[in-house]
């Protein structure tokens, strides 16, 4: 198989390993949330007036259905955007720590997805 075809599949597994990882964060968050409680922001349980665990429930909904969409291909753009500003919300909020900054470059990472939008292996992509 010629290099060049080989780029073509560069966005599509860009976009499905981001798919996993949303999916793993999620799916955690749903059946283990109270490992995922201290990480809730004392801002995020003042503005909502929830709590820390019903915050992570709905963080983990979230998640799991935008990676559903984002592993499918369906709308990629506005799902991968809305990922990167809450997953770059979170990075901005750890700060410049281990975390905060694998969570920038994953932000980074979705960013580049939701700008790219679809590939070839979208389940609604137009095709030409």
């Amino acid at each position: 198989m010629d290099s060049r075809n080989l780029a073509s599949y560069a966005p599509v597994v860009l976009r499905l390993a981001l798919a996993l990882v949303f999916l793993w964060f999620g799916t955690s968050q749903l059946t283990t949330p109270a490992a995922w409680t201290g990480f809730v922001p004392a801002w995020a349980l003042n503005i909502s007036g929830m709590g820390a665990a019903t915050i992570v429930h709905v963080n983990g909904w979230f998640e799991v259905v935008a990676s559903v969409l984002l592993g499918l291909g369906v709308a990629v753009r506005p799902v991968a955007f809305l990922l990167f500003m809450h997953l770059a919300g979170i990075a901005a909020s750890l700060g410049m720590t281990e975390l905060g900054v694998r969570d920038f470059g994953l932000s980074m990472a979705t960013l580049a997805v939701a700008l790219s939008g679809e590939d070839r292996l979208c389940l609604l992509r137009k095709r030409e």
